[in-house]
Parts: structure tokens; sequence; C-alpha cells
């Protein structure tokens, strides 16, 4: 789908210098990816197009909401893989399109808008749903994304004591704990508010009896794509002592959660941590004017 040329841009930032602790704290730089497909969705979305074509079916159906990173992927993916996109929009269909939803289409992508109702139990219409289509299920849960995510650790050196990412599905963090070693733990922070069944959707897509990873529940700042106070002022600063920009609705969430556990000692002495940045930073185009310096 892409050539494989494109991992050459990715960094690995060490930032540990922001902490008066005796630990290392890198980033992973999977925004620098691809402009579009950016962070884990190349990872998450390879399998299930394989898996279509595999199949002999073209048009690729999937779910999101208006400032959907997933959405905004998949249909650039598709483009550039030969296939068609559908995309299963929440709510209805408004009088103005939001960036994410206008870029969707310029690579492609059929928008089709349903109800908040029937969007919570994935209807697709029936006009929609023929023998040539393969669907994705929104965020691109499921094995053959966690299959793909598992492949984020061997971008670098695997010499960490800790993986750290944002969650919403589950996903990736259910791909960074079937690649990880025995010994390595994995952290991940929930970006919605109570959402108590998301230990079981990592735990479903977990291949092994790896048992060192958690989830946190305490860094939702109000939940899915709130921002709650202190958020934007930290994503600013940390911008301005790094050079890394992050999204309020994932990777802002992350490197807040990681900054406030490394100062509260969470982390043991000696420690080494790799927080995975997962990209979609198109989301904070949704953010009024000024809010960001990035």
């Amino acid at each position: 789908m892409l050539s494989s040329a494109i991992f050459d841009a990715i960094t690995v930032n060490d930032i540990s210098f922001l902490f008066n602790k005796d630990i290392s704290v890198s980033v992973l730089r999977l925004d620098q990816l691809h402009p579009v497909i950016s962070g884990n969705k190349w990872f998450k979305l390879q399998g299930y197009l394989q898996e279509a074509k595999a199949q002999h079916k073209n048009n690729i159906i999937t779910f999101g909401g208006a400032w959907s990173n997933h959405i905004l992927a998949t249909a650039a993916a598709c483009r550039m893989s030969g296939q068609q996109a559908t995309g299963i929009i929440r709510g209805e269909e408004p009088v103005v399109f939001s960036s994410t939803l206008i870029q969707a289409r310029e690579w492609g992508m059929q928008l089709v808008f349903i109800p908040r109702s029937a969007y919570r139990d994935k209807y697709i219409p029936g006009q929609y749903l023929t023998p040539d289509s393969y669907v994705i299920d929104e965020g691109g849960y499921g094995a053959p994304g966690a299959k793909g995510a598992a492949g984020i650790p061997g971008l670098c050196s695997t010499d960490f004591t800790h993986y750290c990412c944002a969650v919403g599905t589950g996903t990736t963090m259910a791909g960074l704990i079937n690649a990880a070693a025995p010994e390595q733990n994995i952290t991940g922070i929930s970006v919605m508010k109570n959402n108590t069944g998301l230990e079981e959707m990592v735990g479903t897509l977990v291949i092994n009896r790896h048992t060192n990873w958690e989830l946190l529940h305490d860094y939702h700042f109000g939940g899915y794509a709130k921002a709650g106070p202190g958020l934007f002022p930290f994503m600013n600063e940390f911008y301005n002592s790094t050079q890394i920009p992050s999204d309020f609705v994932y990777t802002g969430k992350l490197f807040y959660a990681v900054s406030d556990l490394i100062e509260k000692d969470y982390f043991a002495p000696g420690s080494k941590l790799l927080v995975i940045h997962s990209g979609g930073l198109q989301g904070n185009a949704s953010l009024p004017k000024g809010t960001l310096i990035f």
C-alpha cells in the first residue's frame, strides 16, 4: 500500500530532559509516517485491505465521526491501493462538512450519514452492503488491526521496559502486547470516560499470555474528544519544550498522563519508556483558531 521508504522519515525523540528522574523517555514519531495515513492508522489498515483483496472484495466500508482520523486514513489508503471506500458517518449530514470529511471525499470516499441511534448498532444501509463489500469496524478494531499494530515496536530498538500508548478501541494496545517480550510492560491511557468494557476489548485481541499490561482511566479530560482544564496549556508547553505536536483527542492526553505518572514516581528508577505518537493531528482543525501554537 505504501512504500517502505516512508519509514525512513520516522524518528525516535528522546525527551528524558523534561524530567529530573532516573528514567529514559523516548517518543516514537509515527505522526511522521504519512501526512494523511498518519501514525498507527497505516499499521491497523494494511491487514484489512490485504485480506479484502485476497477475498476479491473491492468496496471497503467503515465507520467514523465527522473528525475521524480513521475515516480519512481509510479513504486515502483505499485510493492508494485501488479500492473503493464508503464511510458510514455518525449523525445527520451537516450543512458544512468538517475538513476531515472534505478531505475524505476528495480522496474518493463515498460518505453515508446515518442517525446516531442507528450508528450505535453499526447499521449499514442495504444498498451499500453488497457481495463486493468488506467491512472494517470503527477505528480498525479487530484481529487484523492488532496484527498490523504488532509491527510498530519493530521500527526501533526494542530495548524498552515500557510501551505507552493512547487507547480508543484498544487495537493498537493489543498489537503492542502481542509484540512485547514477557518482561516488558504496556501502559494504555484510555481517552474515553467510563469505558468499562475496554479491558475486555483489548483482552479479546491478545493472542499470548502476556499479563504485564494495564489500562489507566484517569486521564480522559472529560471524555472522548473533550479537553478539560489544563490540557491545551500542557500541549502548548510540551510543544515549546520538545517541538512535538500532539492532538487533543489522543496524544495530548497520553503525553500529559506519562508526564504526570513520571512525576508521581509511577515508573521504577531505571525504566526505559517508549511513548507511541499515534498521529491524528488533523483533528486539531476543529479547534478555535489560536487554541494551539502549532
